[in-house]
Parts: structure tokens; sequence; C-alpha cells
């Protein structure tokens, strides 16, 4: 049902439509790597100040924070988006790709950025009508561990907070869905690296080396058997070995192997046996074949786990605001988000804006070379993010 507030908030949301594109553009063209945003936080900073009625602070050398105070006493809401691109080399052809070479937006960031810039724009113009505080916070850093996110919380950004929202532009979702998870929604993103150390020397002649690429490929295999044997069906895990590095030519068995890969998983005490089974198996095969390991697990960022109630908020919001075929009550995933160190401070939503458009292209996954969103998105976002803040208010 359409109230006169629901409809001015959408206006508010439209007319500014054409400026948030133009700062989405912006950042595509303008991207920076992990904790090298001087560039990015700058710009929105220098954007955030041409904003009436908000407080700016820099928590870090390159993230931002804006706070909105309202008149009247109520709740402080946190509102978070990322900045930071990816290395990589961007092969669209649109005016706005990277100025920056091997630097690409390629999941989203910049749309998260000038969605949440938009955001603030229309809420210090009803400074008067807000209740509480909003906090915006721009961060740096969520694509590389150990994330920007933890560094802010650090800097004092989470002080004081009752509740934490955002959001991720996601292609997988077409325009005009907006994807919402309850409880588990991402899952803790850990890398491990391992080295085969056997002993090289001619291939015509394997009897006289140990053969670390072979020795290398059982553990490949049976660290497989972790997920399909050693734990319950029931449990989300993941484990991808994604780099096989080793040897030179064609003839010379190498002496050395480097292997290294992810596990992805929800439950922390299945998590925290995750070294021990992995290394179980590693020594197993290199002792057997006399060779011998080098082995190294690093904990990435928590689990995402998203707060029944707030949550239920932004599935109301979606609902009210939309309709129910916008909503997609989704099932969780097996990426890793940093958001979650925020939720360790306060309870929280993330949740999806879906941008993907096969009908012009827009086909191609986070983290690709061609990756870009369709920009009717943005305003999905931006839309959700008013409605939700004055929802959160009563």
């Amino acid at each position: 049902m359409e109230t006169s507030a629901t409809l001015n908030l959408n206006r508010l949301a439209e007319e500014i439509s054409d400026q948030v594109i133009e700062w989405r553009r912006y950042l595509h063209s303008h991207p920076e790597p992990s904790f090298h945003e001087q560039e990015t936080a700058q710009f929105v900073f220098d954007t955030l100040s041409g904003f009436d009625g908000l407080v700016l602070s820099r928590p870090t050398e390159t993230s931002v924070m804006a706070r909105l105070i309202g008149t009247q006493p109520g709740k402080v809401l946190a509102m978070r988006a990322d900045m930071d691109a990816l290395p990589i080399t961007e092969e669209n052809d649109f005016e706005f790709k990277s100025q920056n070479p091997g630097v690409m937006h390629a999941c989203g960031h910049d749309g998260h950025t000038a969605m949440l810039l938009g955001t603030a724009k229309v809420l210090s113009s009803l400074k008067d009508q807000m209740k509480g505080e909003v906090r915006f916070l721009f961060q740096h850093a969520e694509e590389l561990y150990p994330g920007g996110a933890e560094e802010m919380i650090s800097a004092g950004v989470m002080d004081g907070v009752d509740l934490i929202i955002g959001t991720h532009l996601w292609a997988p979702t077409p325009v005009g869905k907006v994807g919402v998870v309850y409880g588990p929604m991402m899952a803790a993103p850990d890398t491990f690296w391992i080295t085969v150390k056997g002993k090289g020397g001619h291939a015509a002649l394997p009897h006289q080396t140990i053969d670390s690429i072979a020795v290398a490929a059982q553990i490949v295999t049976n660290l497989q058997h972790i997920v399909s044997r050693n734990t319950d069906p029931l449990d989300n895990l993941v484990l991808s070995v994604t780099q096989f590095l080793g040897g030179t030519t064609h003839n010379v068995i190498p002496g050395s192997v480097q292997l290294c890969g992810t596990v992805r998983s929800f439950d922390p005490a299945l998590r925290e046996s995750m070294p021990a089974k992995m290394e179980r198996i590693i020594k197993g095969i290199t002792d057997a074949h006399e060779a011998s390991y080098d082995f190294k697990y690093e904990f990435g960022y928590r689990p995402v786990i998203n707060d029944e109630e707030v949550t239920k908020v932004i599935e109301e919001t979606v609902r009210e605001v939309f309709g129910d075929e916008t909503l997609d009550l989704m099932k969780p995933n097996m990426g890793g988000e940093d958001f979650s160190a925020f939720q360790q401070k306060a309870p929280g939503c993330f949740f999806y804006v879906g941008a993907g458009n096969e009908d012009k292209g827009i086909v191609y996954p986070h983290h690709h070379e061609r990756f870009t969103i369709d920009e009717d998105s943005l305003e999905i976002g931006v839309k959700t993010f008013l409605h939700a803040a004055f929802k959160f208010q009563k």
C-alpha cells in the first residue's frame, strides 16, 4: 500500500537517480585496490561535504564516516558500503571503463558507494523528520583480508550503534528483485597453502625421484574426502584447491609443488577442525611417499549471519515499497564478506539487490573482466535504504 510518505521517498530517490548513476560511473572509471582507496575516499568525503547536516570524519586513511543526527531521540542505524576495486584488467568497452590499468570495479562496489551517497543526500534533506542517528560507513578493503571493517571498528565507528544494514548488487539475480536471507547468508572464507617437497630429477627416470606432482595430485584428490566422507552431508562445507604450481619443462620432475585454495563453512566447530583434518591427510600421503610438506592455514572473515528481527524489517520494507513479486527469499551461498565484522558489534542484515539483465547482455559473473551491472538496480537500492531508515525509527 502506497502512503504519502512512501510516494515522497520514492520521488526523492527518482529525482537523484541520474546523479547516482553519474557517481557510479565516475567511481567505475577511477578504481583503486584494497587499502589504496585514497582518491576514492576523498571523492566520497568531498561529495558528502556538499550535503547539509552531516558530521564527517575519516576513521582510517582510506575510509569515510558521515553521521546524520536527527532532531528527536531514537536508534542509531548504521549503513555500510564498500569502495575497493579488484586487480583485474577490464575488457568492457563503454566510455566509463577503468582508467587505471590492471584495476577494475568487477564486483559492484562502485554501485554500493553511489547508492549510499544517494541515500545520504536524500536523508540529509529530511533531517528534521529523522529520529536518532544514521551513520553512513564508506568502507575500504573488503576484498583483501584482513579487511577494512575491522580497522573501522577499531576506530570506533560502531560505538553506540543499535543495528546495521548493508547490501550487495548481485549479478546472478535479475534487476527488479531484492534478495533476502534469514540467518546464515555467506560463509567464512579461509585460505590454505601447501608446499609438497619431493626430489627432482629426469622425467625418464622417475624411480630416482620423489615425484612432487604425483604426491600433490593425491593430496588434491584426498582432501575432497573431508567434504564427501568426513563431514555430515547436512553441514555446509566447500574445500577447493585453486592453484597447482610446479614444474618448468616437459622432461623434468620438479622437486616441489605449491598448492593454494579455500575452505568455506558456517559452523564454528567444523571450521576450527579443518586445519587438523587437512594436515592429517597431507602428512599421511607425504609420509607414504617419503616426501615432506609445509602447511599454512589462515582463518578469514567470519560468516555473515543475518539477525532475524532486522531481516524481517528489510523483508517488510521490500514488500511494502516494491510489492511481493520483488522479494526473493534466497538460500545462503558460500561467498565471503567482512560485513560480518560489523555484525559482531550490532544485529544486522545484509541483503542483495538484483543487478543482472540478460536482455542487455549483463550476464558476466562477479570478478569477471566484463562484469557490469544494470544501473536500474541503483535506484532500487537507494529506495530500500531510504524506506528502511524510516521503518527502523518506528
